[in-house]
């Protein structure tokens, strides 16, 4: 089940720590790394990425014609109020699949920074608060918000109509005739579009909503199929377990310094494990709100979104069942850890997307790493982190060790 897959992972990764802290002294392998250490890097390498595991709430995720008509609407500006926002203008492939920005842009500005997107599939929770819980509908959420796409529901089921009937009646089912409609209606946008919404018949709210559904769903199956490429650091640890000529090269001395520290005494692995160098899990690391009059509470007040989203794995347009929807029934309520809380990020690539943390509160990873070695009390909540003494080389080691695991991304949709 998800959540217990979650669990595994944080689990894995304190567990994982401990077995390099304790293990023996370095001399076994290639740079001299002991036993536990091998065990670690190991773990960080790509090519032991299990397969994703199904969402059975969509099954359109792995139809290829399903990706190809997601990948059309995720570069398809018309899906917005201004007709010049696509899911790419915040999501952009030459931008690693972010924009940049501290604060992402669309119509308006966002309260928090846009979330790269590969290999997210792989987490039970989407977004930096994991107020969705599938792919898909996290793509819903932006095309509804005012400061995004800011656009409703209904003049994107006609715009489907209009424009991508043949690809999406092959994947999914025929479209219902929407012409006796009014022009424009749904539950979040302006006040008369709520009230158009409020003043149609159920059953047609519900055929509106689950085209609706369908368009994040197109669209996930185009996400799911996003994948990292190589890195250094995988080319490293591969050739150093198979104890290759040259190993030693592929990474600077600085690199394999930084390497050391994240694996070990700089305890970065306890979060950032496995080969995606993420526990897909929540944690407060005591990062400074944009505006302390208003501290973000992060994934305490998201659990309730989830929980009531009309799109979630337990509601009327998934295609699970409800035994298939174990992360959202055994969701924690009440976990105080939770406040001011936010998911752990995939640091592959992530020397390439600054600026850093949920709102972009950071701008360079010398900072982000200033930052946990210093561990300073949280505006909300409980930090997780304790103070860490790390000398100017120790800091810059790291800095440079996270610029290895830079790697092409693969888009293989056509």
């Amino acid at each position: 089940m998800k959540r217990a897959r979650t669990l595994t992972l944080a689990l894995g990764g304190a567990a994982l720590l401990a077995c390099v802290l304790a293990a023996g002294t370095p001399g076994a392998g290639a740079d001299g790394w002991s036993k536990g250490e091998l065990a670690a890097l190991t773990s960080l390498q790509l090519s032991t990425l299990a397969p994703a595991p199904p969402d059975h709430s969509n099954a359109q995720a792995r139809v290829p014609a399903a990706a190809m008509l997601g990948k059309r609407l995720f570069f398809d500006p018309r899906l917005s109020a201004n007709g010049k926002v696509s899911c790419a203008s915040c999501h952009d492939p030459a931008k690693q699949f972010q924009d940049d920005r501290a604060l992402a842009l669309g119509i308006g500005t966002t309260a928090r920074r846009a979330m790269p997107l590969v290999e997210t599939a792989r987490g039970a929770w989407q977004f930096w608060d994991g107020r969705k819980d599938s792919l898909w509908s996290q793509a819903l959420g932006p095309l509804e918000d005012p400061n995004e796409h800011g656009g409703n529901r209904l003049t994107y089921a006609r715009l489907l109509g209009q424009h991508y009937r043949n690809e999406y009646e092959q994947v999914f089912a025929a479209l219902p005739a929407f012409d006796a409609l009014p022009a424009a209606a749904g539950p979040n946008g302006s006040a008369a579009e709520r009230a158009a919404w409020r003043g149609m018949r159920e059953e047609e709210r519900v055929a509106v909503s689950r085209v609706f559904a369908n368009m994040g769903k197109a669209i996930a199956a185009y996400e799911h199929k996003l994948r990292f490429g190589e890195s250094r650091l995988d080319r490293y640890i591969g050739a150093t377990l198979r104890a290759e000529p040259g190993a030693a090269t592929l990474l600077t001395a600085s690199e394999k310094r930084g390497l050391r520290l994240f694996v070990g005494r700089a305890e970065c692995i306890s979060c950032h494990n496995g080969p995606l160098l993420s526990d897909q899990h929540f944690h407060n690391t005591g990062v400074p709100p944009r505006d302390a009059r208003a501290p973000d509470s992060g994934r305490a007040a998201a659990i309730a979104k989830v929980v009531g989203d009309e799109f979630n794995c337990l509601g009327k347009f998934s295609d699970a069942k409800p035994s298939q929807c174990q992360e959202l029934a055994f969701i924690a309520a009440d976990d105080p850890h939770m406040t001011g809380a936010f998911k752990t990020p995939s640091l592959r690539n992530v020397a390439l997307r600054p600026p850093y943390m949920h709102a972009g509160q950071i701008a360079t990873l010398d900072e982000v790493v200033r930052h946990y070695a210093r561990a300073p009390a949280a505006a909300l909540g409980r930090t997780e982190r304790k103070p860490m003494a790390l000398s100017e080389q120790d800091i810059g080691d790291i800095v440079q060790f996270l610029g290895a695991v830079s790697g092409p991304l693969i888009d293989p949709t056509p």
